[in-house]
């Protein structure tokens, strides 16, 4: 930057002085400049210079990059993903003054996008309002409710983790790493020795101890939570700090869900990751082989690619049992199936343990005409030896029709006519759907005295 190029970013040094915990008369102490100035240059009065730049950064020994900052450019790309909710849609919001905003007041921008995500969790906790007898809390409902509020993006996360894979990377692999920065030796130990542990952190012996039926990829999932335990531990707690949780078991659920983020980040670190999936158009397996992991992880960590600015396609996870019980909802699209989704037997995810390990796609329709692409598969927890439990799960990864022609699966494809699905029977109209297991909410059943219909329940038309 020359010398003779000023530049006005007040509400920045205004920050930057909160944040050092100075007053004004403090930072012109430290600066050798007068208190009156360095209010002039809070209110954008006077240019903050390249010398007074430098003389920041010296004084408080900071990077330049974070003294300049970045003009805004993150804080903008997300009030700009927030101005687009459907809500704001009658109003005239030029992208020229969001940026405005979010460049000279980043304290109301800061404001504005906690407002919204606190918008966002009660608008979740009504929708599930009712779900859990006696309005007892539900930590699991909970913790989805926070993640979903914030789109299961957490840049904060992913930025730690790129520094600590680069990290790990010089120093030959998450082992080595723990053992340069920790002192930590990895050793695999018996399933019986391990006591019914997947892994385990000794102090004691200075060692991460994995139970050595582990396959490749959930090992590396399992060093690389540890590491993201050890390294972001005031990462989580600050990203925790704004949920709202009725229980302790919530918060540590969502804990949990942070470290695992913050796991996958770093086997799959975001700008790598977000490159190598519009190569690959998407392909679950070739970049579950790409960076090592499991099919199921990828298809994880590609609901978090909305990073303000880097945004890849939005999708939404599920998982389930044989049985139907959802046991990991992911929403990283804001769909709005996102609370009830799997309830549906139409839906291909239910059908895919009669062809195992096999790709499912498939086209579905909602009751209000939105169109959603899903492919689907099933996936295997646990086993690794002869007699050993296994767990077979099937997962659906589904985005917006709009998006559909960015993936592999749809390659080649003419669009077929979509299958019609529901949020859930209590909640979808369609009159004549033969797998319907329950009425929905606010239709009188017809007698079947003198006529029986194909679908399950007769309706009224009225």
């Amino acid at each position: 930057m020359r010398k003779d190029s000023p530049v006005y970013m007040g509400p920045r040094l205004r920050r930057l002085r909160r944040d050092l915990g100075l007053t004004q008369a403090d930072m012109a102490a430290d600066l050798d400049i007068s208190a009156s100035y360095v209010a002039l240059l809070e209110r954008n009065q006077r240019p903050l210079t390249a010398d007074m730049l430098l003389r920041l950064a010296r004084t408080y020994k900071l990077d330049m990059a974070e003294v300049a900052g970045d003009g805004g450019t993150e804080q903008t790309a997300r009030l700009h993903a927030v101005l687009k909710d459907p809500m704001f849609a009658d109003l005239d919001l030029p992208s020229l003054a969001t940026g405005d905003v979010a460049v000279n007041y980043p304290g109301i921008t800061e404001a504005l996008l906690r407002l919204y995500t606190s918008y966002r969790e009660e608008h979740l906790a009504l929708a599930d309002q009712g779900a859990t007898p006696d309005d007892a809390p539900d930590p699991v409902a909970e913790s989805r409710r926070f993640l979903a509020a914030r789109r299961n993006s957490f840049p904060l996360l992913d930025d730690a983790a790129e520094k600590l894979a680069a990290e790990a990377e010089v120093e030959g692999g998450l082992t080595g790493w723990l053992r340069a920065r920790h002192n930590l030796r990895v050793r695999r130990l018996p399933s019986d020795v391990m006591a019914g542990s997947l892994r385990r952190y000794d102090r004691h012996r200075d060692a991460v101890l994995l139970d050595d039926t582990l396959d490749t990829a959930s090992s590396q999932f399992q060093l690389a939570l540890q590491i993201a335990y050890l390294e972001m531990r005031k990462a989580f707690d600050a990203i925790l700090k704004d949920g709202q949780f009725a229980g302790e078991s919530s918060r540590r659920l969502a804990r949990r869900a942070l470290a695992s983020y913050g796991a996958a980040a770093i086997l799959m670190p975001y700008s790598a990751f977000a490159k190598a999936v519009e190569a690959r158009r998407y392909d679950v397996e070739a970049l579950a082989r790409q960076f090592g992991t499991s099919f199921e992880q990828t298809a994880h960590r590609l609901t978090t690619l909305q990073k303000p600015g880097q945004e890849r396609v939005p999708f939404f996870f599920l998982r389930v049992d044989p049985a139907g019980n959802v046991s990991k909802r992911l929403d990283g699209a804001g769909f709005p199936f996102a609370r009830h989704g799997g309830s549906c037997p139409l839906w291909s995810v239910h059908r895919v343990f009669e062809t195992p390990r096999e790709v499912v796609t498939q086209w579905l329709e909602l009751p209000d005409g939105q169109r959603f692409f899903s492919i689907a598969r099933t996936v295997t927890a646990g086993g690794g030896g002869w007699g050993a439990a296994r767990v077979d799960r099937a997962i659906a990864l589904c985005c917006a029709a709009d998006h559909a022609h960015r993936l592999i699966y749809t390659q080649g494809q003419t669009t077929p006519e979509p299958t019609p699905i529901g949020v859930t029977c209590r909640l979808c109209h369609r009159p004549h759907c033969l797998a319907r297991s329950a009425p929905p909410i606010g239709r009188d059943m017809l007698p079947d005295d003198f006529r029986r219909t194909r679908a399950p329940f007769g309706f009224a038309d009225g």
